[in-house]
């Protein structure tokens, strides 16, 4: 493994001696540490993930995201779902509270700055345990709901991350420490100016939960015909209502979700388990190949055999 030189981890003119700077620079040592490449390596605490990234991108890669908190340590992302752009950099994080169709790219990257980053999945039920201790009286009115949240993360979030990552090279630290400490980055999210919606996961009646239902439904049937009534029943809502929620949480309609998932996962059967085209396509719910292969396209720009040939690659 390489060793961080002294040109990777930037420090801009007069940051040194800031205790957030320093502790961020920490921080982005460590996550250049436990990324020997460019690539998204997951840890052995479970959940954890750190990027690395050496070079801007020309073209947005495609992907799903559970839902996760994901911290820039030094460089900068562009993020898109459905209409949505998100835009953040160092010292940022951005918050996704359901699974979603996401495409991304670096926009601040080199060889001697790379893009640095800890993305951290959000387990509904552990926020649940900690929501009614942050919010015993109960949960403020949220604002105006999107697919994501975008906020600087403060000193004490950045210091958590950081202890989070020291756990790794001990396994018993990584076993024993390393959950008290997610535990202490949650509180301090939840205490954040995104922390209502972050705790909106946790509540078994809020409309993200609600949505988040529905999601795990389509991703557990994604081949299976589904009518949106039939899945606004499913969570207890008027379809009207249910249109409206999911459209805010995801940036998508449940139909426009539902495409997304079936061409992601035909994607992944042709990659993983050397599947021809019709066949995958088949599998995921398509009755047309051409309206697949249209589909396709459009999404991941280029047809499944071109696109599949350069992922081997």
């Amino acid at each position: 493994m390489r060793m961080l030189d002294e040109h990777a981890v930037s420090q801009a003119p007069g940051e040194i001696g800031g205790s957030l700077d320093a502790e961020m620079a920490r921080l982005a040592h460590l996550i250049y540490t436990h990324a020997p490449n460019d690539g998204t390596f997951s840890q052995r605490i479970s959940g954890l993930h750190v990027s690395r990234y050496s070079r801007t991108d020309m073209d947005y890669v495609k992907t799903f995201y559970l839902p996760s908190l994901v911290i820039v340590a030094q460089g900068a992302k562009t993020v898109t779902v459905g209409q949505e752009i998100y835009q953040f950099g160092r010292s940022q994080m951005l918050m996704f509270p359901v699974a979603l169709p996401i495409a991304m790219k670096a926009t601040h990257a080199s060889y001697s700055e790379p893009f640095l980053g800890v993305r951290l999945d959000l387990d509904p039920q552990k926020i649940a345990e900690l929501v009614l201790k942050v919010y015993p009286q109960g949960l403020p009115p949220a604002r105006q709901r999107s697919a994501g949240y975008v906020t600087g993360a403060d000193l004490g979030i950045i210091g958590a991350v950081k202890r989070l990552m020291d756990c790794l090279p001990n396994p018993g630290d990584a076993e024993l420490i390393a959950p008290l400490v997610m535990d202490e980055i949650l509180i301090r999210v939840l205490r954040s100016t995104i922390g209502v919606h972050v705790a909106e996961m946790g509540f078994a009646d809020s409309g993200v939960q609600r949505v988040a239902k529905a999601i795990a439904w389509l991703r557990d049937n994604f081949s299976q015909q589904m009518k949106v009534a039939d899945l606004a029943e499913l969570v207890h809502m008027s379809e009207s209502s249910f249109r409206e929620h999911f459209k805010s949480v995801t940036s998508l309609s449940p139909l426009q979700y539902q495409k997304t998932l079936r061409l992601h996962e035909a994607r992944r059967l042709m990659v993983s388990g050397s599947m021809d085209a019709t066949t995958a396509c088949r599998l995921v719910g398509y009755v047309s190949t051409s309206q697949f292969n249209r589909d396709y396209s459009r999404l991941f720009g280029s047809p499944p055999r071109r696109d599949i040939a350069r992922l081997r690659r």
